[in-house]
């Protein structure tokens, strides 16, 4: 049985609510602050989140059609204009649509098929990732420009290799997070954030903090996980420490927030079969 675009799309939606409302969650949004954006907030980010739904199940349906990644770019160049003008004009997910509307593509070219989770973001590669690849970075976008300056691979190179840093970093991190304390989801999400953090090229680091910022970003994230992370505690004061500390840098890893909420998506997918 075909997955009901619907039921994708909603997980999709809560993926990124659920990153959203994520806390401690270094220089990023949530319900507690702003972190280190002055033009955004935790409601700028839930008005985003509730206009981008109808485009993942059009996703859903695009991939199911067998489309080409020129066809789901124009659903997705049709979100951000809904993005935009739910916000206020304010890029609020744009990452998230390029990584979550693949990957909700992928759901509708597999099928309803029970599949690992890992297997949505290989099928992503799979059929199109050639097509990803050969499209240029962008010299105009903030990414693109930190990909060109430090040769970095970005959120297109994550997604044309079939998000490799979700299967073996994000969703390990994700299941260790649920085993070490199955009472507190946002302890395992917060697990997950600081295992993708101390280990991606993020370019939103990388264009607010240049390579310094990177290193140190990523040193306090695998000094938090070498601390103990979420199972010592405290691990809640350790971890907004670290995020008033990105506050006071102006850092903000908002690749990684995109790569927390398709991981979440991604995870949520292998736990049901679309009936």
């Amino acid at each position: 049985m075909a997955p009901r675009p619907e039921h994708v799309a909603a997980l999709a939606h809560a993926a990124l609510i659920d990153e959203l409302e994520t806390f401690p969650k270094p220089g990023l949004v949530s319900p507690v602050d702003s972190g280190s954006h002055d033009d955004m907030d935790a409601d700028t980010l839930r008005r985003s989140a509730a206009a981008l739904r109808p485009f993942f199940a059009e996703l859903v349906e695009a991939g199911a059609h067998g489309v080409a990644m020129a066809d789901l770019r124009a659903i997705g160049i049709r979100a951000e204009v809904a993005m935009m003008s739910a916000t206020g004009g304010i890029n609020a997910h744009r990452g998230a649509i390029f990584s979550l509307g693949l990957i909700c593509a992928a759901a509708g070219a597999i099928g309803g098929s029970a599949v690992p989770a890992e297997s949505y973001a290989e099928a992503v590669g799979r059929r199109w990732g050639a097509e990803i690849a050969r499209v240029p970075v962008s010299p105009l976008s903030h990414g693109g420009r930190a990909i060109r300056r430090y040769g970095v691979g970005g959120a297109s190179a994550q997604a044309a290799a079939g998000f490799p840093t979700l299967r073996a970093v994000g969703l390990p991190a994700l299941r260790l997070g649920r085993a070490q304390a199955p009472d507190d989801p946002e302890a395992a999400r917060v697990a997950c954030f600081f295992a993708l953090l101390a280990v991606v090229d993020d370019t939103n680091l990388l264009h607010r903090g240049g390579a310094d910022g990177l290193t140190a970003a990523r040193a306090q994230a695998a000094a938090f996980r070498e601390a103990g992370g979420i199972t010592e505690p405290g691990w809640r004061d350790r971890g907004a420490a670290v995020h008033r500390a990105f506050v006071a840098a102006r850092l903000s890893p908002g690749g990684c927030a995109d790569l927390l909420a398709a991981t979440l998506l991604l995870d949520a997918l292998g736990a049901t079969q679309h009936c």
